[in-house]
C-alpha cells in the first residue's frame, strides 16, 4: 500500500509548484466520482439519496409529519438467521471509508466482503472485532489510529483503502436469533485501478482455552504476494498473574522451524511496554490505555466477571509486512510462575488479520459456531 503525498499544481506562469505535506492529495483533480451507499440511498445510485417514499422508510413514523427526505430510512434492520446485503457496487473503485453503528451482539453479526466476482470471501469478520472491538457492545474502546476509529458510543470507523476492478459486495449474516438493526454508510470512489493493486483481507480466529503449551495461530495459509497491514487482538487473561510475556513470530517465503521475524512480547509488538503500566489499586488490577495511530491497548475495566479482559491493535502502516510466497503468524501466551519462570497460560484469544495481496486468495478457515464465538459471562 503505497500513499501519494506529492501533488504537482500548474501555476498562471505556467511553472510548476510541487506540495510534499499529508493533505497534498486533496489538491489533485482525478478522474473519479465520488459516490455513498448507505439505508437512504441503498444502491448509491447519483441523485437518489433521501429518495424513500415515506411509508416504505424504516423511520416512518418518526417522519410521519414531514414526509420522503427527512429521515425517512435511516436504518435496516437484519431478521434472524438472514443475510443481508449491504452494498454493492459494479465497475472499477476504492472504498474509502465505512462508517457502521451495530445495534446487537457483536459477535453473531459477520461481515463479509467480496472483491469481483469470487465467491470465497476475503473478509470474514465479526463486526466488533472487525474494529478492533472485540469485547461486544457497551465496552467499545475509544480508538484514534490511522486506519479504524472508534468514536462514542459505538461509531465504527475504517479508513482502510479497499480496491476492487469489476465490482464490490458487502453483506453482514445475523446469526442471532432476534433481529438486529444496523446504521452504515460506505464511501466509495468509481475510477481506474492499476492492475497490480492488491487486494485487502482480514481473517477472525478465536480459541478459548488456549491449549497448554500451544501457540496461537493468528493467520496461516496465506498464500501469493502482498502486504501484512495490522492485528487486533482481544486477550481474555483466564487466570490471575501478568498475562502478556508470549512472543509474536512472522513465518515468512518458506520459514520452517523459526521464523524471519520475532518480537519480544505480547505488549511489546502491540507498542507498549512494561505490562502497560499494570499496577494495584483496592486490590484491583488497573493499566494505562492508550491509542495512537499505530497502536493501541485498552483494558475493559468494568467487567466483574473472572476473566480479565484487553483488547490491542497494531498497524503495519508505516512497515507493512512484505511477502513473496506466503504468511503464517503466531503468538505466544504467557505469564509467569516462581523463580523467574515463564507460565504457559491458557487463555481467550480472538486476533483479526489485515493484508493485501494479489488473488486469488486461498479459502478461509470456516468460522468457529456462534456457541465458540460468543462472549460468555
Amino acid at each position: 500500500m503505497e500513499y501519494v503525498l506529492k501533488t504537482s499544481i500548474l501555476m498562471p506562469t505556467g511553472a510548476t509548484a510541487v506540495y510534499d505535506q499529508p493533505l497534498s492529495h486533496l489538491l489533485q483533480l482525478r478522474e473519479a466520482k465520488t459516490r455513498s451507499i448507505s439505508p437512504e440511498n441503498p444502491t448509491g445510485a447519483k441523485g437518489q439519496g433521501g429518495s424513500a417514499p415515506r411509508e416504505e422508510g424504516t423511520a416512518a413514523h418518526a417522519a410521519r409529519e414531514l414526509g420522503t427526505g427527512w429521515k425517512v430510512n435511516p436504518y435496516i434492520h437484519i431478521e434472524p438467521g438472514t443475510t443481508f446485503t449491504l452494498g454493492e457496487i459494479a465497475g472499477s473503485g476504492i472504498i474509502n471509508h465505512i462508517w457502521l453503528t451495530p445495534v446487537g451482539t457483536y459477535r453473531d453479526l459477520i461481515l463479509r466482503f467480496y472483491w469481483d466476482d469470487e465467491t470465497e470471501a476475503s473478509v470474514e469478520v465479526p463486526v466488533g472485532d472487525f474494529f478492533a472491538s472485540g469485547w461486544g457492545m457497551g465496552n467499545e474502546p475509544r480508538i484514534r489510529s490511522l486506519a479504524v476509529c472508534v468514536n462514542p458510543q459505538s461509531g465504527f470507523n475504517s479508513y482502510w483503502p479497499m480496491p476492487f476492478r469489476r465490482g464490490a459486495r458487502i453483506t453482514m449474516e445475523n446469526r442471532a436469533d432476534k433481529k438486529a438493526t444496523i446504521y452504515y454508510q460506505i464511501d466509495y470512489s468509481l475510477e481506474a485501478v492499476a492492475e497490480n493493486t492488491p487486494y485487502f483481507h482480514a481473517q477472525f480466529r478465536r480459541t478459548n482455552p488456549l491449549p497448554a503449551r500451544e501457540v496461537f495461530t493468528i493467520v496461516d495459509g496465506i498464500q501469493g504476494r502482498g502486504n501484512y497491514v495490522g492485528t487486533s487482538l482481544s486477550h481474555g487473561a483466564n487466570s490471575p498473574g501478568w498475562w502478556g510475556e508470549g512472543e509474536i513470530k512472522f513465518y515468512l517465503d518458506g520459514d520452517d522451524a523459526y521464523p524471519t521475524i520475532c518480537g519480544t512480547g505480547e505488549e511489546d509488538y502491540f507498542c507498549g511496554s512494561y505490562g502497560y503500566g499494570e499496577h494495584t489499586i483496592d486490590g484491583k488490577d488497573v493499566y494505562e490505555n492508550f491509542t495512537t495511530p499505530y497502536g493501541g491497548f485498552y483494558h475493559v475495566a468494568d467487567y466483574e466477571g473472572a476473566q480479565r479482559r484487553f483488547g490491542q491493535y497494531r498497524w503495519h502502516i508505516t512497515d507493512p509486512i512484505r511477502f513473496e510466497k506466503d504468511l503464517r503468524i503466531t503468538i505466544q501466551c504467557l505469564g509467569w510462575q516462581s523463580e523467574g519462570r515463564y507460565l504457559p497460560l491458557e487463555d481467550d484469544l480472538a486476533s483479526v488479520a489485515y493484508w493485501y495481496q494479489l488473488e486469488p486468495h486461498t479459502p478461509f478457515p470456516k468460522l468457529p459456531d456462534q456457541e465458540a464465538l460468543r462472549i460468555t459471562d
